[in-house]
């Protein structure tokens, strides 16, 4: 069994300073060491981290002049890592995370020395009451948190991706900005042959949030998922997913200022190039139904 070198990284946009410090005073409490830290400063200046907080193995802050969004940030911290050449895992985890339990790291490890084409780990994401909300259970309807296994996508806040997995799939949809850039992922390392797994006993502890809480919600929210099938899915379940979710989306939205961002997100996505078109193949559309999430919802 190869043991995976595992790196952690961390994108904040400096209005957290007392969570990050939090998040990685838990990653220093790991019983396995990360091998390296990565954190970027997406448009904000950095603290220094390393001695004031005693952080293990090798800490590289990174400032950026703007705000890239957090897939774009995330882009950063891979970038860096794949010029150091000697990690095989990147643990990524929302600035305002906290890990509980001081196994997360050795457990991921343990994953993946365990499965060769595992290419994604998606945490349980939890509030300070223990409590997951339903939409961070990565499976139609209502489930069990607490139920792991085999899924068709996972969660920004904590996960794990394996380099190997990135060299062959790409990276996150920088010019998603925000919303939907997991599917994205997921759908691309699904359709190469890697596994994506739930594995709820990798907690991370994050504040109960609303993603409507963000400003440009459902701008962005409609517009990516434009550009996301338009991307990734076969010709024919663009206007069944588009069509099913637009029904979703009407039935569910109750503010029309949300609504009317909603419908100028739409017509964004339809109008604006949506970036190189690779769709997944019909066996992978099969087998993300067969796992209890068809791509037409």
């Amino acid at each position: 069994m190869v043991e995976p070198r595992i790196a952690v990284a961390v994108v904040t946009m400096g209005n957290r300073p007392a969570e990050v410090d939090a998040l990685l005073e838990s990653v220093a409490k790991q019983d396995l060491a990360p091998a390296r830290i990565v954190i970027v400063g997406n448009g904000c200046r950095l603290p220094e981290f390393a001695r004031r907080l005693s952080l293990p193995g090798e800490v590289t802050t990174i400032d950026v002049e703007e705000n890239l969004g957090c897939p774009g940030g995330r882009n950063v911290a891979l970038a860096r890592l794949r010029e150091f050449g000697d990690v095989d895992v990147v643990v990524e985890l929302d600035d305002d995370g906290l890990l509980v339990d001081a196994d997360v790291l050795r457990r991921v490890r343990d994953l993946y020395a365990a499965d060769p084409r595992l290419g994604i780990v998606g945490f349980r994401i939890a509030d300070e009451h223990g409590e997951t909300q339903q939409r961070h259970v990565p499976r139609v309807g209502k489930s069990d948190p607490l139920r792991g296994g085999y899924v068709t996508g996972f969660l920004g806040g904590g996960h794990a991706l394996s380099m190997a997995m990135l060299a062959e799939t790409g990276d996150w949809p920088a010019e998603f900005f925000f919303a939907h850039e997991e599917t994205d992922l997921a759908w691309r390392a699904a359709d190469a042959g890697w596994k994506i797994r739930y594995a709820p006993e990798l907690l991370l502890q994050h504040p109960k949030t609303s993603p409507a809480r963000h400003a440009i919600y459902y701008r962005v929210n409609a517009r990516n998922r434009v550009w996301l099938v338009r991307r990734r899915l076969p010709l024919a379940l663009v206007p069944v997913h588009l069509g099913v979710w637009t029904l979703l989306t009407l039935a569910r939205t109750r503010s029309p200022a949300g609504l009317k961002a909603w419908c100028a997100g739409f017509v964004e996505g339809l109008r604006e190039p949506a970036g190189e078109r690779r769709p997944m193949r019909w066996r992978t559309v099969w087998r993300l139904s067969r796992l209890g999430r068809p791509p037409v919802i």
